[in-house]
């Protein structure tokens, strides 16, 4: 396809790119030691318009397409902590379009419009202790008690969720009838009954904050609820295709470093009195790399492509194709990073295994990719059954 990118795109491109290298990247040491970036991440980004320029301009965005987002999921890597990258995609891309999509004009004037200025942190409360990628399986539920929605239960592995000022919640209103009696509500944390009941350690991802939270007969009032009562499953199923194909652009870009870091420690670095990329069997390995990668990539775009036309050019639903392709995508491009990051690690040797070095926080960082948004077989799965098999 040709480049989907204009000059606009491009300006965009490098305000982010700047804003990565000079401002988020020299606290790479800092921040993975501390395991939490701070909140004026947010504030700043907002100021920058990092946040909505895909957004329209009632809700503060810029009114960009889709392909805005994707240049700044290219250029979030280059902070060089996948957490940061992951904290601000969530605030961006999976936890607030199902806002933009659904929610009335006071929704997104309390929580979508500061969202997008960075000045209200946000989060996707979806997977629970017992329910990851069967998202039907969640058990946290909303009983209706007069204009008022009571709800008990859990969540886990919450993006954010340490210091966000509200959650976009899929619970169960229905639980009679599985996926068709889930609900999304918007919830802000200082609602009693609301707990971070611990922060989780996770083994990469740092610099992000990644919690476990629970609800005890926690008041939430009926103008929280987005959309309609029993729809959140459809909603949710339409909110990860963004999810997943801004994954994969970041997850595609943040592997052409590792390649291009890679290549540069091959030149600087000696082996039996030569360069060590001069060696025969690894040009061959990251030209072999390389071609993975473009394929990786041009299927990432295809669905971007696919999502900005249905969503930004007719102002529709997902089609079934549109989702196949951005399965299929997620698939190949989280199969290719683990071979790339794999790879990358062991071209370094020892130096590849000591932290200081980037490649050996991204090769841990990028295996959340085939388990986030739903797990390689998960969705593989899901595509058959799309193929009719």
């Amino acid at each position: 396809m040709l480049s989907p990118f204009t000059e606009e795109h491009q300006q965009f491109r490098r305000t982010v790119r700047q804003f990565c290298e000079k401002e988020l990247a020299p606290h790479v040491a800092e921040w993975e030691n501390d395991e939490l970036f701070p909140n004026w991440v947010f504030r700043r980004a907002g100021e920058l318009g990092i946040l909505g320029a895909h957004y329209p301009a009632a809700v503060g965005g810029a009114g960009g397409d889709y392909w805005f987002s994707v240049a700044k999921s290219e250029e979030l890597p280059r902070c060089l902590m996948a957490g940061v990258t992951m904290g601000l995609l969530v605030q961006s891309d999976m936890a607030t379009p199902v806002i933009n999509d659904l929610g009335t004009k006071e929704q997104k004037d309390e929580f979508l419009a500061p969202a997008i200025r960075g000045e209200k942190i946000a989060a996707l409360g979806v997977s629970e202790p017992n329910a990851g990628s069967d998202v039907a399986g969640i058990q946290t539920v909303a009983r209706r008690d007069g204009d008022d929605y009571v709800i008990n239960g859990s969540k886990t592995f919450i993006t954010n969720g340490t210091r966000a000022d509200f959650v976009t919640l899929l619970v169960k209103t229905n639980p009679a009838a599985g996926a068709h009696g889930c609900s999304f509500f918007l919830v802000p944390t200082s609602t009693k009954g609301f707990h971070v009941a611990k922060k989780l350690k996770k083994i990469g991802n740092h610099s992000s904050d990644t919690a476990e939270l629970s609800f005890d007969e926690m008041r939430v009032p009926k103008r929280y609820l987005l959309g309609e009562e029993n729809m959140g499953f459809m909603y949710l199923m339409q909110n990860f295709q963004s999810e997943r194909a801004i994954a994969c652009t970041s997850a595609a870009a943040g592997c052409g470093l590792m390649i291009d870091e890679a290549i540069q420690y091959g030149r600087d670095r000696k082996a039996f009195g030569k360069p060590i990329i001069k060696r025969e069997y690894w040009q061959h390995k990251f030209v072999d790399l390389t071609a993975k990668l473009e394929a990786a990539r041009a299927l990432a775009y295809r669905g971007a492509d696919a999502y900005n036309e249905d969503k930004y050019v007719k102002g529709g639903d997902l089609s079934i194709d549109t989702v196949k392709l951005i399965s299929l995508a997620k698939i190949f491009v989280g199969d290719v990073a683990n071979e790339i990051a794999d790879q990358c690690l062991q071209f370094h040797g020892g130096w590849g295994y000591i932290e200081e070095f980037h490649v050996a926080r991204a090769w841990r960082d990028q295996r959340l990719f085939r388990i986030g948004g739903g797990t390689t077989e998960t969705l593989r799965y899901y595509v058959a059954k799309l193929m009719g098999l």
